[in-house]
């Protein structure tokens, strides 16, 4: 399966982004708010329109990337967000960027990738966070589609492939936002 450059912008331009929640997820915004350190260098992957960023932003967090394969998302942040720096919004596949993060925040892209990337993710993830640098965020928990994003999937799958690379918790979430209660796990991981 393809998920070009190509087939994510056209989501974004035919505003087909059901999964869009049009603002930052309950559990993000709770978890965002008690981060005391404004000094965490975070990734957003595959940020999309990236409300996690915009909040973060605000909030004072200067240190805030997003990546992502798809141009379109990157503008309309920089178009809602203004001040928030260009060189910050990465126009790239994740698989490829570089660099070292204290926080990787984890919102519908783990879900949005094609299932036979999932190892290589948590590689990834591993690979781009400093010592003891955490990954946060949430991931489905249940069975969505098998031809198309979102993939969905169990704890129990999941755990296979994070538990070389990370320890820490993968717990159903008691803060979705409507319409997906019941329906994720929240997950708060530190890189071995």
């Amino acid at each position: 399966m393809e998920l070009s450059e190509e087939f994510w912008n056209n989501k974004y331009l035919t505003n087909k982004t059901g999964w869009d929640l049009g603002a930052i997820s309950n559990p993000l915004k709770e978890y965002s708010n008690q981060l005391a350190d404004k000094n965490l260098k975070i990734l957003i992957p595959g940020g999309g329109n990236s409300y996690e960023a915009e909040y973060l932003w605000n909030k004072g967090f200067k240190d805030v990337f997003v990546v992502d394969i798809a141009s379109a998302p990157l503008q309309r942040i920089q178009n809602r967000v203004p001040n928030f720096p260009k060189e910050n919004l990465i126009h790239a596949n994740f698989f490829e960027l570089q660099g070292t993060f204290d926080l990787i925040i984890e919102q519908t892209f783990f879900c949005a990738i094609d299932p036979k990337l999932r190892q290589t993710y948590a590689q990834k993830a591993h690979q781009l966070l400093r010592d003891k640098g955490k990954l946060v965020g949430l991931l489905f928990d249940a069975v969505l589609n098998k031809d198309h994003p979102p993939f969905g999937g169990s704890k129990e799958e999941y755990e296979k492939y994070f538990t070389p690379y990370f320890t820490g918790s993968m717990q159903p979430c008691y803060n979705s936002s409507e319409g997906r209660k019941g329906m994720e796990l929240f997950v708060n991981m530190i890189k071995k």
